[in-house]
């Protein structure tokens, strides 16, 4: 990668993580983030703007998703919000889709862009994977997926398969596949969030922990790090 499109690059990416920051700071009163009531009218107006323009709506938030992940964003908050605005069901649709076009594309742009970079810098630290994805990549990655990578924040999750020259579509299913499960259960959460605002004119966070809606997407969550321990240890461990 020259020095010109590195310069490019890192302008691009600051303008739109600066954009982003301000559009989130602009709508949000961060000292006002207590107030239960303040909260409420927030979610109101996104949820009355979801509704009034459903289809502009969905399409933004597709794209920003896709954005956010591009710029190596954190998944969780998003896939809460997707929950809270969209409900369980299209919400975990629309992040799962989004999500796994975001991070083929950042594959895709690594592999291109980055590969001496990520061998150089990457490839000794996992280097006790690339046996097991020779073997069966699609297989491996989905569980490297499913496991949460063991341990490695999901944006390097999404650039390591380019020290493995691992193919595109192999790449695409097996990160829908394995990243579903774990989107289902945030927007789960997100959407059951969602629910206690609407119904409440206050909170007690004791309370809401003992809500169908918020205790069973925590305690599938718990679920999901125990099956993925057992499977690190199974798959990823010795290797």
């Amino acid at each position: 990668m020259n020095t010109k499109f590195k310069i490019v690059l890192g302008i691009t990416y600051i303008l739109c993580f600066g954009a982003l920051i301000l559009t989130v700071f602009n709508y949000l009163d961060f000292r006002e983030l207590n107030n239960f009531y303040y909260i409420k009218s927030k979610s109101e107006i996104l949820l009355s703007f979801k509704e009034t323009h459903a289809i502009i709506f969905v399409l933004i938030f597709f794209i920003f998703s896709i954005v956010w992940i591009l710029l190596l964003g954190f998944a969780t908050p998003i896939l809460l919000v997707s929950g809270f605005i969209f409900g369980k069901w299209y919400g975990t649709l629309i992040s799962v889709l989004s999500f796994s076009i975001g991070c083929t594309i950042l594959y895709i742009f690594a592999t291109f862009y980055l590969k001496d970079f990520l061998f150089n810098y990457l490839e000794k630290k996992i280097y006790k994977y690339k046996n097991l994805f020779s073997k069966n990549e699609f297989l491996y990655f989905l569980l490297f997926r499913f496991t949460g990578g063991p341990g490695i924040p999901f944006a390097i999750q999404n650039l390591l398969p380019v020290i493995f020259n691992m193919k595109v579509k192999n790449y695409f299913n097996a990160t829908i596949l394995g990243l579903m499960p774990s989107i289902f259960i945030f927007n789960s959460l997100g959407s059951g969030i969602n629910s206690l605002i609407e119904k409440n004119e206050s909170i007690d966070y004791l309370d809401a922990l003992r809500d169908p809606a918020i205790y069973t997407p925590v305690l599938a969550f718990m679920l999901i790090i125990i099956l993925s321990f057992i499977l690190k240890k199974k798959f990823f461990k010795n290797n």
